[in-house]
């Protein structure tokens, strides 16, 4: 494998290519004409455009992306996540024009694409499942008759969604009938596919992720857990490993739980399987991600090993080296994504010029970042601007370099999630490791950071003034 395409935009096209120049492979990149002077662009060995700004113009258009890669003699595509990562004829048409994709077969997609198909799949398995439907509902009576007979509160969900769309959480007969018209549209609009199925909202529980590898040997390893249960609209934005709440039975329960998973569908490379983990220790199999993760760096950082070089490695055929017994969790990691959003108008995207962007830097924070001082922020992509982790020998250390580090983040002319994430790991509940999915409905609103803006600036001016009294002090002392 001499050269890889990366078929994304940003810090994950970055985050790529610096694992394959290292391994000596060149890299080319991809975009779009608003990204023609993106981080991404100037960092590959060769660059080319691919079409308009709109997405679906230029990296969701899969044929133009192959035939890049055949012009330039590509021999594998690495898709990143998000865009054609977990598209199942994207990776079929690599195969068919002899591009290696770097990521699971087409069956392993298709199978866990589908929310049904995938729960249909570990059956077998004696996974642990949320009480639910096993077939897909459009038909609002039939819905209906489902919810009772499942009780209330429940949880309409998309077959095909992802990234918290085409969901709701329905506490009430009355709230049914719209809020399955929501879901419904919203699927439709997102996915193309409009039908949903029903389960028991699991109140009060925890979002747990199991990381997996797995190569074309029959070998399949888990790399620990992810806590992922800070969430806004059911999207992450806090993640870190190991959770503060697994006990080592635990966590080897659900590391083969999700290995059993991979196995149900013959998968290769990296995937994430997603658990629901209940007060009383119970886990529950949501669904599988058939890609990198967005917060892949913070296993990176317990486990020591770098997940895009095993991919690229599973991807050429290589056996995994490693043994289960090998890996041990080694310190603490934290994450925050920094998006461009208003945190203060219910998360809603901040566009803008980035007139000041200055990254921190020392020992135990890693930024993955894809944009630059004076660069917009364009509205037709994700606002995510780059991905803040810090390590600790402790989650403690962890929490504190993290806020370290989100002092030290200089961002001017868009609005971002620093401040939300300063209210977070700030916040008792989560430092005490006592929190749920609920955490930002319990605790966060607008109000509370600006009352702790007020705060922090008046005891900025009363050390201001102590200050100044103090210097008086020295002035007025006789000669």
């Amino acid at each position: 494998m001499k050269k890889i395409l990366v078929a994304n935009r940003g810090e994950i096209a970055i985050r790529v290519m610096k694992t394959a120049q290292k391994m000596g492979i060149k890299t080319v990149a991809v975009y779009s004409t608003i990204d023609r002077n993106s981080p991404h662009v100037k960092f590959a060995d060769e660059a080319v455009w691919i079409g308009e700004a709109p997405s679906n113009k230029s990296y969701l258009v899969g044929s133009k992306i192959i035939e890049v890669a055949k012009a330039l003699n590509v021999d594998a595509i690495h898709p990143g996540y998000g865009f054609l990562s977990e598209n199942a004829e994207f990776a079929q048409e690599c195969e068919s024009n002899g591009i290696i994709f770097i990521g699971p077969k087409t069956k392993a997609i298709e199978i866990m694409g589908s929310k049904l198909a995938a729960k249909d799949a570990v059956l077998k398995y004696n996974i642990p499942m949320v009480p639910g439907v096993d077939h897909a509902i459009t038909d609002i009576e039939e819905a209906k008759a489902t919810a009772h007979k499942i009780g209330f509160p429940i949880l309409i969900k998309a077959s095909a969604g992802g990234g918290g769309k085409g969901m709701r959480i329905v506490d009430k007969e009355s709230d049914f009938e719209s809020q399955m018209n929501r879901a419904i549209s919203e699927a439709i609009a997102a996915f193309g596919d409009g039908s949903v199925f029903i389960e028991k909202y699991v109140a009060s529980s925890r979002h747990i992720e199991i990381q997996i590898m797995a190569d074309s040997h029959g070998n399949v390893l888990y790399f620990f857990e992810r806590e992922c249960s800070i969430q806004r609209r059911h999207q992450k934005v806090i993640e870190e490993a190991p959770s503060s709440v697994l006990t080592p039975e635990i966590r080897k329960k659900m590391g083969e739980a999700a290995v059993l998973v991979a196995k149900s569908c013959d998968y290769l490379g990296a995937g994430t399987v997603e658990f629901l983990y209940d007060e009383n220790d119970n886990f529950y199999f949501l669904e599988m991600n058939t890609r990198l993760q967005v917060e892949h760096p913070v296993t990176e950082m317990i486990s020591g090993v770098d997940l895009v070089e095993l991919q690229i490695k599973v991807a050429r055929g290589e056996a995994l080296t490693i043994k289960q017994e090998d890996l041990k969790i080694k310190g603490h990691a934290v994450e925050l994504r920094v998006y461009a959003e208003d945190c203060m108008n219910d998360f809603l995207p901040s566009v803008g010029r980035l007139e000041m962007y200055q990254l921190p830097i020392g020992e135990g924070i890693r930024v993955d970042n894809g944009f630059e001082q004076g660069m917009d922020v364009p509205i037709y992509y994700d606002p995510m601007l780059s991905k803040l982790i810090t390590y600790g020998k402790s989650r403690e250390e962890a929490i504190e370099i993290m806020l370290k580090a989100i002092d030290k983040y200089k961002i001017e002319g868009v609005e971002t999630t620093l401040p939300f994430g300063k209210f977070v790991f700030e916040h008792e509940a989560f430092r005490s490791g006592k929190f749920d999915t609920n955490f930002v409905k319990k605790y966060y609103s607008p109000e509370v950071i600006v009352a702790h803006k007020e705060k922090e600036a008046e005891i900025a001016a009363l050390i201001a003034l102590k200050q100044y009294f103090e210097d008086q002090k020295v002035l007025r002392l006789p000669n």
